[in-house]
C-alpha cells in the first residue's frame, strides 16, 4: 500500500467527499497513539459531527462526543479541508470540547 493511497472516505455535512490516506492515519496514530483503532470513530465525526468550529487557516473542525471510548468518555476532534481534494489532516480524543469551541462554532447538530 503507498503512503499517500486513500484507506476511507466519508462525506462531510455539506456532501463534499473527504478522504483519510494512510499518510495521514499514521501520523494520527503517531501522534496520539490512544486513537489507534478509532478509525470509525473519526470518520463518523467528520460525516455526523455535533458541530462545526472554523479553523485558523481555512480548515474545519468537527466534534462528536462518544459516552464511550477506549480511553472513557471523550469529544472527537477532526481537523480537516473542504476544498475540491478534501481530506483529513488530523484527529484526536478530547475531554475539553469548549476550547475547541472558543473558535468559534460555523454549524450546529
Amino acid at each position: 500500500m503507498q503512503i499517500a493511497e486513500t484507506i476511507e472516505t466519508t462525506k462531510s455535512v455539506s456532501s463534499k467527499v473527504i478522504r483519510l490516506t494512510m499518510k495521514q492515519w499514521i501520523h494520527i496514530v503517531e501522534s496520539h497513539d490512544y486513537m489507534a483503532g478509532n478509525m470509525p470513530k473519526v470518520m463518523e465525526t467528520v460525516n455526523l459531527p455535533d458541530c462545526i468550529v472554523k479553523g485558523f487557516k481555512g480548515e474545519l473542525i468537527a466534534l462528536k462526543h462518544y459516552s464511550k471510548t477506549n480511553i472513557k468518555k471523550k469529544h472527537c476532534v477532526v481537523v480537516y479541508k473542504e476544498n475540491r481534494d478534501g481530506f483529513i489532516i488530523t484527529a484526536f480524543f478530547t475531554s475539553k470540547p469548549e476550547t475547541i469551541r472558543k473558535r468559534g462554532v460555523i454549524w450546529q447538530k
